[in-house]
């Protein structure tokens, strides 16, 4: 098997931090900004197998689409004619909610980010083809990292702020995916290791209420979130992973979501 050696981008990301932490025993990774990256040249960077952006830039998350916004474009664009396979991290956001979503479902943007998410995916096909990597990812669950810069509040910000909050918490109890940040970063590592192509949903593949996730990630003893199971406009969704799990040769399972947030999870 061919080394392993990828261009992390994001200094104060969170998906990278961890990338970076967990997998730089296993494989050779420089973990950079943006800045660096545009400044590094072409023959540098094409001695290694992948690049992964994990930035994102404000007005891309909540704008119209504007080619200025895009910084993995601004990626793509450097790195086009190389060499190197370009991993792109989507979001699930791109389908309209509802269970067992697989990768042909259909596909309904229903705000700004995902619509732009969508919109970078084609761009990637037309300018790496056969050259690239999408992973539209389902909700992570993993401790926040210190000095990080976040552009929006995921599903553990919200979780932590009503946590710290001194009120009493009303939530609808839809179900969701969710995968926990070391199971994210044990499939990425296989990903690499298959040198796959195409496009994937990366998730756990199941259906997990809210109200299960809430006590696993307050360890049984709080009382503060009370459940709503009735409710009217429904946001449930989950993702259909076998067509990642049958490339690579793996089962995502339910126990080890569960283990990271019963053991590894800390609320800071």
């Amino acid at each position: 098997m061919k080394k392993i050696q990828i261009i992390l981008i994001g200094k104060k990301s969170f998906i990278a931090f961890y990338i970076h932490k967990m997998l730089k025993k296993k494989i050779r990774i420089i973990h950079l900004n943006l800045e660096n990256f545009m400044k590094m040249n072409l023959n540098r960077i094409s001695k290694y197998n992948f690049v992964c952006n994990c930035a994102i830039s404000k007005k891309y998350q909540l704008k119209v689409y504007k080619k200025e916004n895009d910084l993995d474009l601004k990626i793509i664009n450097k790195v086009k004619n190389l060499n190197i396979k370009y991993i792109f991290l989507s979001s699930r956001k791109v389908y309209k909610p509802g269970p067992n979503l697989r990768e042909n479902s259909m596909i309904h943007p229903q705000d700004n980010y995902s619509k732009n998410k969508l919109i970078t995916e084609n761009l990637l096909k037309k300018y790496k083809p056969k050259k690239y990597i999408i992973l539209r990812i389902s909700n992570l669950i993993g401790t926040p990292i210190k000095n990080s810069r976040k552009v929006s509040k995921n599903f553990v910000d919200n979780f932590i702020n009503f946590f710290k909050s001194k009120k009493k918490i009303k939530y609808k109890n839809y179900f969701k995916d969710f995968l926990s940040i070391n199971q994210f970063t044990h499939i990425f590592l296989e990903i690499l290791k298959k040198n796959i192509t195409g496009t994937y949903n990366l998730s756990l593949g199941k259906k997990i209420f809210i109200k299960e996730m809430i006590k696993w990630l307050v360890k049984n003893n709080s009382n503060k979130f009370i459940a709503i199971d009735k409710f009217t406009n429904n946001d449930s969704f989950y993702l259909n992973n076998k067509k990642i799990e049958k490339k690579l040769n793996i089962q995502i399972k339910k126990k080890d979501l569960k283990r990271y947030c019963l053991h590894n999870f800390r609320i800071i």
